[in-house]
């Protein structure tokens, strides 16, 4: 299947776009997150995950987000297949640094990426390691530039309490150091972090001078806890806000259906009937649960695009029509009325 090609065909439309933080870039409201295609839980087809990236491209998405992490390389890989077919600077490239691929030692456990290259992740956020990292990424895309950069993972979720005092410190001193010597030089056009936690993007808009950061799970129709402190910050400093997660892992796509999933287990009983809630107000509005949940995590004024992955062209084709489908007003006034979103939320106009 080529980029021309598909089972649902949607009309190529123009996107909006919104500018990203002080990075100059106008970004899709919609990203494509490419960690499905480093066989994320599931081994995927070679054509059909590159065609997912070239279906994004055909539709009008401009924003390809990647990391040397999803399928220890293979995604980057993919992604850099699907490059060469489109007209490079047609497309803004975001990956991330903070791990390397280790070619002589094999892949160990413990990965969610149940395909891949068997090259093991080792964990660096020191200045060099960050360097090679992007050494790394470049080969990896068959590209000559990368317009963002994030330092990845540097979160509680990912490396635990214990151990999180010092990546945050090795960070801000390696990582930090080397991302904000690309900015300078122009290598790249803007720098930030791509985190699992509110509380995190808080701490590295306190400790630097950050363009942008992707946001994982932490401002959905669920739940909204970046809401208090991290959003009103990132405007104010005039960070653009990429969010990822906006399905909580699947359970805002799927629904509170018998294994639905939540934060990448299966969802707990308060979270599987607050879902239910939800989604009976949707119906009673005639909006699918997955339409609501893409247009509220756009509503706010520090979001700039929604970083959403894909295993095939017509995911991608769902969540555009979802995108254009409009959701009545009265439906974000009857959450918040049955306390099922948070007062303060700003929702789309």
């Amino acid at each position: 299947m080529n980029q021309q090609q598909s089972s649902n065909p949607v009309a190529a439309s123009a996107l909006p776009r919104r500018r990203l933080g002080r990075t100059g870039l106008e970004v899709t409201i919609l990203g494509f997150g490419t960690a499905p295609l480093g066989d994320l839980f599931a081994r995927l087809d070679d054509a059909k995950a590159i065609a997912a990236a070239e279906r994004a491209f055909a539709l009008g998405v401009n924003l390809l987000d990647s990391s040397p992490l999803y399928g220890h390389g293979l995604a980057e890989h993919r992604c850099g297949t699907a490059l060469r077919r489109v007209a490079r600077d047609n497309i803004v490239v975001c990956t991330k640094v903070g791990r390397w691929m280790d070619p002589f030692h094999d892949r160990g456990d413990g990965s969610n990426f149940v395909g891949g290259q068997p090259h093991r992740a080792v964990v660096d956020y020191s200045y060099d390691g960050t360097m090679r990292s992007v050494e790394q990424s470049l080969l990896r895309l068959g590209t000559d530039r990368i317009d963002l950069l994030l330092i990845h993972d540097v979160d509680v979720w990912t490396h635990g309490r214990d151990a999180i005092e010092a990546r945050f410190r090795e960070a801000m001193a390696g990582a930090y150091v080397a991302l904000d010597k690309l900015r300078s030089e122009r290598v790249v056009k803007g720098i930030g972090i791509g985190v699992n936690e509110a509380e995190m993007c808080v701490r590295f808009a306190k400790a630097g001078t950050f363009d942008t950061m992707l946001l994982a799970g932490r401002y959905s129709l669920l739940e909204q806890p970046a809401l208090a402190e991290f959003l009103p910050l990132a405007e104010a400093q005039g960070i653009g806000v990429m969010l990822g997660g906006v399905f909580n892992s699947g359970i805002l796509a799927t629904g509170a259906v018998s294994g639905a999933k939540y934060n990448y287990k299966d969802a707990p009983l308060d979270m599987m009937q607050k879902v239910a809630a939800i989604e009976r107000v949707c119906r009673a509005h005639g909006v699918a649960l997955p339409t609501a949940a893409l247009h509220f995590a756009l509503g706010h004024p520090a979001v700039a695009s929604l970083v959403l992955g894909a295993q095939a062209p017509e995911e991608v084709e769902r969540n555009v029509v979802a995108l254009s489908t409009p959701v009545p007003s009265a439906l974000w006034r009857d959450l918040k009325a049955e306390r099922l979103l948070d007062a303060n939320a700003p929702v789309p106009a």
